[in-house]
């Protein structure tokens, strides 16, 4: 028997349960988002959108691990996906883990079109 919280966690339409996702990531409950959103990855595991919210729900509740494991799927399915390379490179950060962190990080800059200014020889 499911319990009432269970259901209120996973009742409606996919569309719904994004909503309610991004309400609760919005209200700044993120381990509610991600409890939402975790099933919603299940479901469309192909879609970026709700695994990109994911890993920030994650990360905001800093477990960081399971924010680097969904950011490392986007990066892999989608290597310019900008603000995944920024995320993964800021969660490896705050890991301690600056030489994982630097390669991302600057590929984000590149690809956001951000880039180091350079002298005039």
């Amino acid at each position: 028997m499911e319990t009432t919280e269970t259901t209120y966690y996973d009742h409606g339409t996919t569309a719904e349960r994004w909503e309610r996702a991004r309400l609760f990531f919005n209200a700044k409950d993120y381990a509610s988002a991600a409890r939402v959103l975790s099933a919603l990855v299940e479901e469309v595991p192909e879609q970026t959108g709700p695994r990109l919210l994911l890993a920030r729900a994650y990360y905001h509740s800093a477990q960081l691990r399971r924010a680097e494991a969904e950011l490392r799927i986007i990066v892999e399915r989608d290597p310019v996906e900008h603000y995944a390379r920024l995320m993964l490179g800021r969660t490896l950060e705050r890991q301690a883990r600056h030489d994982e962190a630097e390669p991302h990080l600057r590929i984000a800059s590149a690809l956001a079109g951000e880039f180091p200014a350079t002298r005039a020889e």
